[in-house]
Formats: structure tokens, C-alpha cells, sequence
């Protein structure tokens, strides 16, 4: 699958990951007021809502973007039916022919990673057939839990040749409290990216690892390090526009191909007509004010090399 990342960031020559990260706050009244009408301002509605501005986001950008981010945590907070949603959504993004990075976060040893590996990334043999779970193509890996929380998620992406994003230097203000502190000499960011190295090593796409890793885009300084250290990773970047990073900050995250990262948006493209300067598009035109805000955000990002 990382070689399909690849291939779709060149092709679109957009190195660019939209992160479906849907508030209700988000989500136009009108498309609001026609999903509570049909199925009651509940659960329910709301994750139908929800599911139905993600698909007018998707259509808006899909042929300008390699790949898509949605957030699990956003469509728990409707319950079981959220989830549904959120499996709805991976489902239609896949559709469009869209990577999907599952943004799940998940840490855990044993068999909880890898019954969480199996149920993102692989599917369940029950009477014979398989049954997928969610069916993404990434995850988002949370290492501090060791390599007992990492290796499920590795034998499952060699199996099934899909890819895991681990955390190594959060966008969050407070990231520092544990990451930067300094063991050995060596900020612990640096040990986690070491190891995720080390781990991708065993497992190469045609020219960059499955096994890629998570630094924010509001430390610069720190991904030009960290992209020495894990020349072969791919680096998922958040933290880019309503986090305060732009795509000046972000050259040394690249290798000198121009490749070896992709950048995530959430609210800064799927809410971009509550930005002023997208706000002639208005809430109907919620949609084209995000395929703007893709086509800006490409245009920053190209502008870097």
C-alpha cells in the first residue's frame, strides 16, 4: 500500500492527506436539518449528517488528493452509530480510490494489538470467509507501549501489504512533557524514531517502508532531524494551517526526491467556508470552499521545492 500512496502523491503531485475529522458544528444546517428530519435529531441523525458531508467533502476533492485521514474519535462520540459511519465513510472514500489512513491511535500488547491490527487492517475467518472489519490501509500506532504493541500491527501489515503511521513528535503543545525528554543524552523522540527504523527496515515498500511515522508539522527544527534518522519512512505531518504550520516550515520533512512525506488538513479544508477567506463560497458552498482550500494548500506545499 505505500507503494499506492507513492504512486497517488506524484501522479496528483500533491503531497496532501485531508483529515475527515467531522464536528456536528461543522456540518451545514441544511444538510443537518434534512438528516434529523429523516432519522430524528439523535445519534442517529447526526452521524448521518455527518456521513453525508464527508461524501460531499470527498466528491468536492477526491481527484486532487492521494489520500484521506478520518479521525475514530470523532464519530465514537456518537456511539455504535458513529462507528457505522465511520465504517461508511472508509467504505466511500475507497470508492473514489482514495488511500485511507485510518487515524486510530491505538497502543495496546498481545492479542488487544492484534485483534485492534486485524479489525483496522485484515479481516476475521468466521465459518470460512473473511470478513473484513473497517478495511483501512494505514493506521495510526501508538508506540509507548513497546515492541509488544508494535509487532501485531507489523505482521499484519506484511500480510496483508498494508502500513502503520507511529506517533514519534506530536503537534500538541504539551507533547514535550514526555517526548523531549532526554534519556541517554537523546530526546525519547528520537529512541522511538531509532526503532521505527529499525522496524521498517524488515518491511519496504519499492522505495519507502510500511512502516511510517507521525511528526507534527509545528516542529520544523525537529522533523529535519528526525527525517535523517528514518531516511525510509514515510512522515505523516499534521498540525499543517489551523495548528499554525505552513508549508515554508516544512521543507525538511522531504527527502531531496521531494517525496518521503504527506501533510494533513482537517478543519483547515473541511470547514474552510467558516474561514473569512473562503467565505464568499458560503454554506451551500461548503464543498468548493474545501476543493479551494486543497488547491491553496497544494499550491503552498508545491511552492517548497
Amino acid at each position: 500500500m505505500i507503494n499506492k500512496l507513492v504512486s497517488e502523491i506524484q501522479k496528483k503531485q500533491a503531497p496532501i492527506v485531508v483529515g475527515l475529522d467531522p464536528m456536528l458544528k461543522f456540518v451545514p444546517e441544511h444538510i443537518k436539518n434534512k438528516a434529523f428530519k429523516e432519522y430524528g435529531a439523535n445519534l442517529k441523525g447526526a452521524s448521518e449528517a455527518i456521513l453525508e458531508f464527508n461524501k460531499k467533502i470527498v466528491d468536492a476533492v477526491y481527484d486532487l488528493v492521494p489520500a484521506v485521514k478520518p479521525q475514530i474519535a470523532m464519530y465514537e462520540q456518537f456511539g455504535v452509530e458513529g462507528v457505522i459511519a465511520f465504517k461508511k465513510t472508509v467504505d466511500y472514500c475507497k470508492e473514489k480510490g482514495l488511500v485511507v489512513i485510518g487515524d486510530i491511535k491505538r497502543g495496546d500488547i498481545g492479542s488487544t494489538s492484534e485483534a485492534y491490527a486485524v479489525g483496522h487492517l485484515s479481516s476475521q475467518d468466521i465459518g470460512g470467509t473473511l470478513y473484513e472489519g473497517f478495511g483501512e490501509d494505514f493506521a495510526t500506532v501508538n508506540p509507548y507501549l513497546g515492541s509488544d504493541g508494535i509487532k501485531p500491527f507489523i505482521d499484519v501489515c506484511r500480510k496483508e501489504k498494508k502500513g502503520i503511521f507511529i506517533l514519534v513528535k506530536t503537534s500538541n503543545p504539551s507533547s514535550g512533557e514526555f517526548q523531549d525528554r532526554l534519556i541517554d543524552g537523546k530526546p525519547l523522540y528520537e529512541h522511538v524514531a531509532e526503532k521505527v527504523n529499525a522496524w521498517g527496515e524488515d518491511l519496504m515498500g519499492d522505495s519507502y517502508s510500511y512502516v511510517g511515522a507521525v511528526v507534527g508539522a509545528t516542529y520544523p527544527e525537529m522533523g529535519a532531524a528526525l527525517r535523517k534518522v528514518m531516511p525510509k519512512a514515510y512522515i505523516l505531518v499534521p498540525g499543517y494551517g489551523a495548528q499554525g504550520g505552513k508549508g515554508s516550515d516544512l521543507k525538511a520533512f522531504f527527502n531531496e526526491d521531494g517525496l518521503g512525506a504527506i501533510v494533513n488538513s482537517s478543519r483547515g479544508i473541511i470547514a474552510a467556508y467558516k474561514q473569512e477567506q473562503y467565505a464568499s463560497f458560503t454554506e451551500e458552498g461548503f464543498a468548493d470552499a474545501s476543493r479551494q482550500a486543497v488547491l491553496d494548500m497544494k499550491a503552498d506545499l508545491n511552492s517548497i521545492f
